[in-house]
């Protein structure tokens, strides 16, 4: 599914966010007032309700050292599972999306998000990390 489609992908959401968001859906900065982050979590999630039929999709739920974004556990255990973390841009701290969605990989391994698949039998090997950076109607997934 979508170890292969990265280029698409950003392509896709890409499109969808210009074609959607308003500069007011998405806010300016991260913060803890605007929460950009849930508008940009809830899209997303939005977007995946037709692979329910293929994975059980959980949100905000904890695993290994904290609560990942979205974690994808496919029902046929032979395919892949996704495990995705959601960053907002920090103009603060870094300077490029890249900066953003290595910070958002960087946490998956760090907190062990991957520990709920292990636990159910999936082996590391099936199972892929994506980091989705937002900066007002800019995505970029790696």
């Amino acid at each position: 599914m979508m170890a292969d489609h990265v280029g698409y992908m950003n392509q896709y959401m890409n499109q969808m966010a210009s074609a959607v968001f308003s500069f007011f859906d998405t806010g300016k900065h991260p913060s803890d007032e605007a929460e950009p982050e849930r508008f940009y979590h809830g899209f997303v999630l939005g977007l995946m309700a037709d692979a329910k039929l293929d994975y059980v999709i959980t949100s905000n739920r904890e695993s290994g050292l904290g609560r990942y974004d979205v974690v994808m556990e496919p029902r046929n255990k032979g395919d892949f599972a996704y495990v995705l973390e959601f960053k907002v841009k920090d103009p603060h701290s870094e300077k490029t999306l890249e900066d953003t969605v290595k910070s958002a990989l960087d946490q998956i391994r760090g907190r062990d998000y991957d520990r709920v698949l292990t636990e159910r039998g999936i082996p590391g090997e099936r199972i892929r990390h994506y980091g989705f950076a937002f900066e007002g109607k800019r995505i970029l997934i790696g």
